[in-house]
């Protein structure tokens, strides 16, 4: 698709080196009936250029493709409007270049809101590269969580202080949905001052994604999604998000297993492959339960979560899954998970998640 857009443009760019052509009187243009000065000809020249530059931008992401693609489409579309007769034509590669640059625009602004947060989130964040979780630190924890984080590989190794998960996934946004939509994301978690930031770009065809921002910061969880990155499809806040949210954060404790020590949580052994996570921060309190096998590998999550954020929204059971383990740093992690709704209609399992990368404190920033 990239490709064949650039395409587009540079026979965009050449076409407009016919009224240049003309302008000059370099060669007679049997295509261009209407007059052209000298004036007019530069004008078509430098709209050329500028269509040219644009494309070679856009191609290479350059963070100012969408100023370009601005300027290209005004000197043009003028060009067009003075020319109509014969560049009328024009009008439609140009609202190509426009809906292309008002998305490329839309991005950049995304991109620059998502990275002003993270930098807010890490900066609260203090990492300690000196401290080593030993087995006094866990000794007060239930016999299932302290099996886990043997079997983790933590004890012996520097306590995480911040996190950055690099993931790939498969989505479905409708449980009626037979489609998987392929998408990438980033997340940053930090585990001191409890926080985290996910970003997801989501494919859902050749001209349609969607960009969205997951956000749990002072006890509070945000979600916003936008299509193209200019049109908000989803702004929430509220109660409901940050209880949800919070038990999220407790979920992937499993990428970061130093969350297992938070002040801010409380543990109470279900069965001996089992225990419940409790948490309470800022004013907001989430729980959820924690399986393991007889290894001590953890293989499943749950928490009654609100699926909504609606004043009546109820909380349905959440599930996470474990389909594969690696090891980042030393550190064994579930790497492959799939997340399940449980719903009065069926379970709807609308998460594939792959764990690409994962980086722990000063290689996370």
């Amino acid at each position: 698709m990239r490709i064949a857009f650039f395409i587009l443009i540079i026979f965009h760019a050449l076409i407009h080196l016919l009224g240049f052509v003309k302008g000059y009187g370099l060669k007679e243009v049997k295509e261009l009936t209407l007059p052209i000065s000298k004036v007019m000809g530069f004008w078509w020249l430098t709209a050329a250029g500028f269509i040219l530059i644009y494309g070679i931008s856009q191609l290479f992401n350059s963070k100012y493709a969408w100023l370009i693609g601005f300027v290209a489409v005004a000197i043009s579309q003028t060009l067009v409007f003075m020319f109509w007769k014969d560049a009328k034509f024009g009008t439609l590669p140009n609202i190509a270049i426009l809906l292309v640059s008002l998305m490329t625009y839309g991005n950049q602004g995304f991109k620059q809101l998502v990275q002003l947060e993270t930098n807010v989130l890490l900066s609260k964040n203090q990492i300690m590269e000196d401290r080593v979780i030993s087995e006094d630190d866990i000794k007060e924890l239930p016999q299932p969580v302290r099996n886990w984080l043997q079997q983790s590989g933590v004890i012996g190794r520097p306590y995480i202080s911040v996190g950055k998960v690099i993931q790939k996934a498969e989505m479905k946004l409708k449980p009626e949905q037979d489609k998987w939509f392929k998408a990438e994301a980033v997340q940053y978690s930090t585990i001191d001052v409890p926080a985290f930031i996910w970003t997801v770009d989501v494919k859902m065809n050749g001209l349609l994604s969607f960009q969205g921002r997951d956000k749990f910061e002072n006890g509070k969880g945000e979600m916003l999604i936008k299509l193209n990155s200019l049109f908000n499809v989803v702004n929430e806040k509220g109660f409901q998000m940050n209880e949800s949210t919070m038990q999220r954060y407790l979920g992937e404790m499993v990428w970061f297993p130093s969350l297992a020590l938070s002040p801010y949580i409380t543990w109470q052994e279900v069965t001996e492959t089992s225990a419940t996570a409790t948490m309470e921060y800022k004013g907001t309190k989430g729980s959820g339960t924690f399986y393991f096998n007889a290894d001590g590998d953890f293989v499943r999550f749950s928490a009654l979560r609100y699926k909504g954020n609606e004043a009546n929204a109820t909380r349905n059971e959440w599930v996470l899954l474990v389909e594969n383990y690696k090891t980042f740093d030393g550190i064994r992690i579930p790497s492959l998970m799939t997340a399940t709704w449980k719903l009065e209609e069926g379970d709807w399992t609308w998460l594939k998640l792959e764990i690409i990368d994962l980086k722990f404190n000063e290689q996370a920033r």
